[in-house]
């Protein structure tokens, strides 16, 4: 099967020529004869919360059926359904709820967002699911369900026995939610943790002679750093000035919840009441709630601001795939998994492939 595009997204660079896909496999690229579009890997997604109205924490398998539809049509081909921080009885049901094998995008493992994160640096979680470090339910948690991805507060006393714990069960750990100083961070860093949960919001904020764990992220070359580009959580000269500090190691998540898709209205995160209302999403004092996009709206943002396409497209799709260790997602070239996604030039969603079988757009 041809796609008909005129080019497609290759390692990176925009090869001309049509794209043939074989089984569940991209057979060539470059071939002539194309038309219009650009076929690019499939959009992967390391938070989203909820989508479509579906909040992932007390979400069935019809209701994983129905978000997963909504991020196809939206180019999202692979996510980490994310869990904020609750009781843990919670997150208990909530990661045993969890279908990997949910017709769709491919679900890759939960994202725990929590619980172990600062108490000053609550963002939306609630106070009172905060819990300190505690091995025994970290385990307890891992038990539960396909646990890939981690993010806590590196800087709370036994946080590091933590770390230890899961980069010995190769899960990956992300610093968020923080008040991690710059040498906490690196004490972190350098213990395994090798990714940063949206960078600037919910961490210490940096300052001339305190640049905390934002900035010390941006000057490590092995820390990736992940941003939610809607305009909201980061003003522009923000986002620009990480981009070029970590260039080629920024990875855009959207943090959707249920609100993303839906327009204005009351939707839930982890069961608290949040009210999205001009396309920002808020909770219950008025503080940011993730957002109400779609991981293609951030690479459509990061391009109006003069980021390469190219570039945009990969922030969006093979770096996200390399934090989550899946490097055989997100990539577009002979030989790899058909997940793919066809843009007209408007960046509109034409045609969705999930390893070669097509999936309705738009």
């Amino acid at each position: 099967m041809r796609l008909g595009v005129a080019a497609a997204l290759v390692d990176g660079r925009r090869v001309p020529g049509d794209v043939e896909i074989a089984g569940d496999r991209i057979a060539e690229v470059g071939l002539h004869g194309a038309r219009r579009g650009l076929a690019a890997p499939g959009l992967v997604d390391l938070q989203v919360n909820g989508f479509a109205g579906i909040d992932f924490m007390s979400a069935d398998r019809d209701g994983y059926v129905r978000a997963g539809h909504a991020l196809l049509a939206r180019g999202t081909t692979a996510y980490q359904p994310t869990f904020v921080s609750a009781p843990e009885a919670e997150l208990v049901a909530a990661l045993r709820a969890l279908p990997l094998d949910a017709p769709g995008p491919l679900v890759l493992g939960a994202h725990l967002e929590g619980p172990f994160v600062s108490p000053r640096r609550l963002g939306a979680h609630p106070a009172g699911a905060q819990r300190a470090p505690d091995l025994a339910l970290l385990e307890r948690l891992l038990a539960a369900g396909p646990v890939r991805h981690v993010t806590l507060a590196p800087e709370l006393p036994g946080a590091l026995e933590l770390v230890d714990a899961l980069v010995a069960r190769d899960v990956v750990v992300a610093a968020g939610h923080t008040d991690a100083t710059a040498a906490e961070a690196h004490a972190a860093f350098d213990r395994g943790v090798r990714t940063v949960t949206h960078l600037f919001n919910a961490m210490r904020a940096p300052a001339p002679r305190d640049p905390g764990i934002a900035l010390a992220a941006l000057a490590r070359p092995d820390v990736a750093v992940q941003l939610i580009a809607d305009g909201r959580h980061l003003a522009d000269e923000t986002l620009l000035v990480a981009w070029r500090a970590a260039g080629g190691r920024l990875a855009l998540v959207s943090d959707a919840v249920a609100a993303a898709g839906m327009g204005d209205g009351e939707f839930t995160l982890a069961g608290r009441r949040v009210v999205s209302a001009g396309g920002a999403v808020h909770g219950p004092e008025g503080q940011l709630a993730g957002s109400a996009i779609a991981l293609l709206d951030a690479v459509r943002h990061v391009h109006a601001l003069g980021i390469p396409l190219e570039a945009a497209l990969t922030a969006a799709s093979a770096i996200p795939a390399r934090i989550a260790r899946r490097p055989e997602f997100g990539r577009l070239a002979p030989g790899e998994r058909a997940d793919v996604v066809v843009l007209d030039d408007d960046l509109r969603v034409v045609r969705v492939l999930v390893a070669g079988a097509e999936h309705a757009a738009g």
